[in-house]
C-alpha cells in the first residue's frame, strides 16, 4: 500500500482489502467502514450502538452517502469488525497518526543541552478489560509520542505471552535515529535496550521494584556516603505544582562517568528521582523514590532533559489509555470475537490524532461537537460533496 497518500480516515478504510466472498454482498466493504468510522466518531462504542445510530439518522445518511439503500443490521456491522485485516489497518493508520504540520513535529521534539532535536516517544501496554471479562483477553503494546499523545503504531501481544514479546515487534524495522524512547519498569530489560542502540536510538528505562538488583544496586550508589560527597557537582532539578487538592514536588539529581559497574547495556547516565505528594484535604504526605537509565551522550543530557522526558513519558496513560477508556468507552466494550477489539482500538487511535490535529484539547467536547449532525460526523472522517 502506499502509505503517502492517506489525510483522513476514510482513505485508510478505503485501502482496507475485502475479505468477504463475492456471492451475498449486499452492501460495498467501504459503505460499511464508513458507517462504522462514523458512528465512532459520533460517540457510540459498539456494533449495536453503531446499527442503532445508522437506523435512527437513515435519512440523512441516505442523503449523504446514495449507495445506502438497505441499511446493514448489527450482525452485519459486527461481522465487519471481525474480519477487518488489522495489520493493514495498523499500516495505514501509521501514516494518518504521523506529524503532518510543523506545529505537529514540534510537540514531540525535545532539544538537548547542546541544541540537538529528537523524536521523543513513550513504549506501553494496554489491556482492554471488556474483552478479558469475556474471557478472550487482548493486550496491545503500542508506540505514543509525548505530549501529542498520538499513538504512531500498535501491535497485539500474542495469547499467553507478556508485553515484552512485542516490543522488539513494535520496534523492528524502524530507524529510531535522533529518537528517545521512554519505558516505564516492566519493560526495562537489557534485550530491549540492545535493540533500541542497534537502530540508533537512545532509550530512558524507569527502574522499580520489580528489578531489586538493579533497583538495590542505584540506591546503594546514591546513597554511598563517598557519592554523595560529591553531590555539588550533579545536576539536578526540582519542579513544583499544584492542582486536584495536592502539591507534588519532584525533584531529579543524576551523574555521568563510568557506568560499566552497572552491566547495563550503553548506560551513561543514572538518575534518582523523589516525588513527594501533600494532600491538603487529609494533611498526609507521601514520598516515592524511582531511579533511570539512559544512554543518552553526557553533553546531550542535563537533569532538566530528563525531568522533561520522565514526566513527558505518561502522556500515553493521560492522552491516550485514559482517554480511550473513560471517554471512548474502551474498558466497557465487550466486543471479543475475530478482529473487533483491535480494530475498534486502531481506529479510536485515528480518530484521537484527527481530533488533536483540529486543535480539540478536550476530546469529550471533540466527540459532542462531530455528533452534532451526520454531515459533520462524514465530513470529519473524509467524506466530500456534503
Amino acid at each position: 500500500m502506499d502509505q503517502s497518500q492517506y489525510s483522513t480516515l476514510l482513505d485508510v478504510l478505503a485501502a482496507l482489502p475485502d475479505p468477504r466472498k463475492a456471492r451475498g454482498k449486499r452492501h460495498s466493504w467501504a459503505l460499511l467502514l464508513t458507517l462504522l468510522a462514523a458512528g465512532l466518531a459520533s460517540g457510540h462504542q459498539t456494533a449495536h450502538a453503531i446499527a442503532h445510530w445508522v437506523a435512527l439518522k437513515a435519512e440523512q445518511l441516505r442523503s449523504a452517502l446514495p449507495e445506502l439503500v438497505r441499511l446493514p443490521s448489527e450482525s452485519t456491522l459486527l461481522r465487519t469488525l471481525r474480519q477487518i485485516d488489522v495489520s493493514c489497518l495498523e499500516a495505514a493508520l501509521a501514516s494518518l497518526t504521523a506529524p503532518q504540520a510543523v506545529a505537529e513535529v514540534r510537540q514531540a521534539q525535545v532539544v538537548t543541552p547542546r541544541g540537538t532535536v529528537l523524536e521523543a516517544y513513550s513504549v506501553d501496554g494496554k489491556a482492554l478489560r471488556g474483552t478479558t471479562a469475556c474471557g478472550a483477553p487482548t493486550h496491545l503494546v503500542s508506540l505514543v509520542q509525548h505530549r501529542r499523545g498520538v499513538t504512531l503504531a500498535q501491535v497485539a501481544v500474542a495469547r499467553k505471552r507478556s508485553e515484552l514479546s512485542a516490543v522488539p515487534l513494535l520496534l523492528g524495522e524502524r530507524d529510531l535515529t535522533d529518537t528517545i524512547i521512554s519505558m516505564d519498569a516492566l519493560l526495562t530489560q537489557r534485550s530491549l535496550a540492545e535493540q533500541i542502540i542497534a537502530q540508533g536510538g537512545s532509550y530512558l528505562m524507569i527502574v522499580k521494584a520489580n528489578q531489586p538488583q538493579l533497583r538495590d544496586d542505584l540506591a546503594l550508589f546514591f546513597d554511598l556516603p563517598a557519592i554523595a560527597a560529591d553531590r555539588e557537582h550533579w545536576d539536578h532539578t526540582r519542579t513544583v505544582s499544584r492542582g486536584h487538592g495536592r502539591l507534588e514536588t519532584r525533584t531529579l539529581e543524576c551523574t555521568s562517568g563510568d557506568c560499566g559497574w552497572l552491566g547495563w547495556p550503553g548506560a551513561t547516565y543514572v538518575a534518582r528521582r523523589t516525588c513527594e505528594r501533600y494532600v491538603f484535604k487529609t494533611g498526609k504526605t507521601t514520598r516515592a523514590v524511582t531511579y533511570g537509565i539512559t544512554n543518552l551522550p553526557p553533553a546531550e543530557t542535563s537533569a532538566a532533559l530528563l525531568e522533561t522526558l520522565w514526566r513527558g513519558h505518561w502522556t500515553i496513560e493521560s492522552g491516550s489509555h485514559y482517554v480511550r477508556d473513560v471517554t471512548l468507552g474502551e474498558d466497557g466494550n465487550h466486543m471479543h470475537t475475530g478482529q473487533a477489539p483491535q480494530a475498534l482500538a486502531a481506529m479510536r487511535n485515528g480518530l484521537l490524532a484527527l481530533w488533536r490535529r483540529n486543535g480539540w484539547r478536550n476530546i469529550a467536547d471533540a466527540v459532542r461537537a462531530t455528533a452534532a449532525s451526520v454531515t459533520t460526523a462524514l465530513a470529519f472522517i473524509g467524506v466530500t460533496g456534503l
